[in-house]
């Protein structure tokens, strides 16, 4: 087992294990009351828990993002009432981001907080949704605006979850794992470089490479700014756009999808200031191409994309702010930019 340490407003492991049901039961030890949360499509062996004394309680959402609605949090909300959950219970979400998003959230809010255990299930989970404290739901008005900071006191992660995938999916979550090289490890991009798609889904050693280098520059990250006060935001590379982009397509397309477009659009913005070369403009495309990512979206979408940038997390007032590359592995924060570049970037994206 590999055991990396996320000091937040707490310090927390995150567990790279080839055993999540029986290390997740020793967490559950002692605890009177244990809600799981997973998707309505998705019936996680739980013979581990059940052995234990504790109550166990699972309680199932609807799918992806169409679970991240205060309707379904209130529904979780009534389900701990009246299983008479306390302070010292705890919440375990098991699934992709979606869910450990939503019973993060569920955990912070209830009783003004209570334990919660991540056990993620999906690529872009493992290296980015679970790691970090940051939970929430959708609103009309943009994702994740709605939640809190509440850190986990454990993440578990299994890679034999990633078997189940689709080839859609692995490859969704494979551009978080990418964003990570581009903003802090250079070595996971030159992995990547070497290798394929279906190579480093058939390699169980490359893809736990990748997965622990993308969480250690999570957990360093977050280390040093939980709550996203300037450091943090630099996690947030291609999101920017591709938030807005998810919003647009009513969340058709993969979170990984809609980062990989982010990227190549921020890479383009960067690469008009002269932050970035030609050859790491193209080495976005590239890389992103090759691990089967979209890289353009639609030239007429423009229009309504536009004032969802505004809504984005980072924005200060009326001001877009952009996290962008200044070289492989080193970022800044774009503040001034107009309307022509940000028009420009587009048009150069468009498809």
């Amino acid at each position: 087992m590999i055991e990396i340490t996320v000091n937040a407003e707490r310090s927390y492991q995150v567990k790279l294990t080839n055993s999540w049901s029986r290390d997740l039961a020793a967490i559950c030890e002692g605890r009177t009351r244990v809600a799981v949360i997973v998707s309505e499509s998705y019936s996680p062996d739980l013979a581990e828990l059940r052995n234990l004394d504790s109550e166990l309680h699972v309680f199932q959402v609807p799918d992806g993002e169409d679970g991240k609605s205060i309707s379904t949090l209130t529904k979780i909300w009534n389900w701990l009432g009246a299983a008479g959950f306390t302070r010292s219970d705890l919440v375990i979400g098991i699934g992709g981001g979606a869910i450990t998003d939503l019973a993060g959230f569920a955990a912070a809010s209830w009783l003004r907080g209570v334990d919660w255990v991540a056990v993620p299930t999906s690529l872009a989970g493992m290296v980015d949704a679970s790691v970090g404290g940051k939970t929430g739901i959708n609103s009309d008005y943009g994702k994740n605006l709605i939640g809190a900071f509440h850190s986990p006191i454990a993440v578990i992660i299994d890679t034999a979850f990633l078997k189940t995938l689709s080839d859609r999916d692995f490859s969704a979550g494979m551009a978080e794992v990418i964003k990570c090289g581009f903003i802090a490890d250079r070595k996971i991009l030159d992995v990547a470089i070497a290798h394929t798609v279906d190579s480093v889904r058939r390699n169980p050693d490359v893809i736990s490479e990748l997965i622990h280098r993308a969480v250690m520059v999570k957990a360093q990250v977050v280390s040093s700014d939980f709550k996203e006060s300037f450091a943090r935001e630099v996690l947030n590379y291609g999101h920017t756009l591709g938030h807005a982009i998810e919003i647009h397509a009513k969340y058709q397309l993969r979170h990984g999808e809609a980062v990989a477009i982010g990227l190549v659009y921020a890479a383009e913005l960067a690469a008009a200031r002269g932050l970035i070369t030609a050859s790491e403009l193209d080495l976005h495309r590239t890389i992103l191409v090759a691990y089967k990512l979209p890289i353009t979206f639609d030239r007429q979408a423009w229009q309504k994309l536009a004032p969802l940038l505004a809504l984005d997390k980072k924005a200060r007032g009326n001001t877009i702010r952009f996290v962008a590359l200044n070289g492989i592995g080193s970022t800044i924060r774009l503040e001034d930019l107009t309307s022509t570049e940000l028009d420009a970037a587009y048009e150069r994206i468009s498809s």
